[in-house]
């Protein structure tokens, strides 16, 4: 049965060990120390993860966290966000992982609408996103969730394939 829960601090290095197993490909930018400082803000109570669990309740000792989404308070968000809102009026999901054994069950965009609700009590006035420009499973994801693009932009040293453009999204709150 799968659960939808914040993740435990004590959870970190499965979260971690998650991305680092599932989330490489082609569309994602992710770097050792990009990670760490995300799981840091998590320890420091600048961000949360919620994770969604598969519970095996005849072996109750430990939930298998099978995805995870992190949400940031705007103020530790990347600074080229403060194009679009002020960094005190938003907050920014950072990495989205669902294990490949899970794909296709709508994890990703619970997640997500999680986040969005998490931000909502929050009462900030947009939650950000980006992916890669031609990462269609990224895409479908997001607009299921309500995310809409509103920007897009060449970005070669953070995107080495396809057309090499990240695309900013946005979930209006008020």
């Amino acid at each position: 049965m799968i659960m939808y829960r914040q993740a435990f601090l004590e959870e970190l290095p499965d979260l971690k060990n998650l991305l680092w197993d599932q989330g490489p490909n082609e569309w994602n930018y992710l770097t050792e120390e990009g990670v760490d400082a995300e799981l840091a803000l998590i320890e420091q109570g600048n961000a949360i993860a919620m994770a969604a669990v598969e519970s095996d309740y005849l072996h109750s000792d430990k939930d298998q966290i099978i995805g995870f989404a992190i949400l940031m308070d705007g103020v530790v968000s990347p600074d080229y966000l403060t194009k679009y809102y002020t960094l005190n009026e938003l907050c920014y999901i950072g990495d989205v992982v669902v294990s490949q054994a899970y794909s296709g069950q709508g994890i990703a965009t619970k997640l997500l609408e999680l986040c969005i609700k998490e931000a909502k009590d929050q009462r900030v006035q947009a939650v950000l996103i980006e992916r890669h420009e031609e990462n269609l499973a990224s895409a479908g994801m997001m607009r299921k969730a309500g995310f809409q693009v509103i920007d897009t932009f060449h970005d070669p040293n953070k995107r080495s394939s396809g057309s090499r453009n990240t695309a900013i999204l946005g979930y209006k709150i008020r």
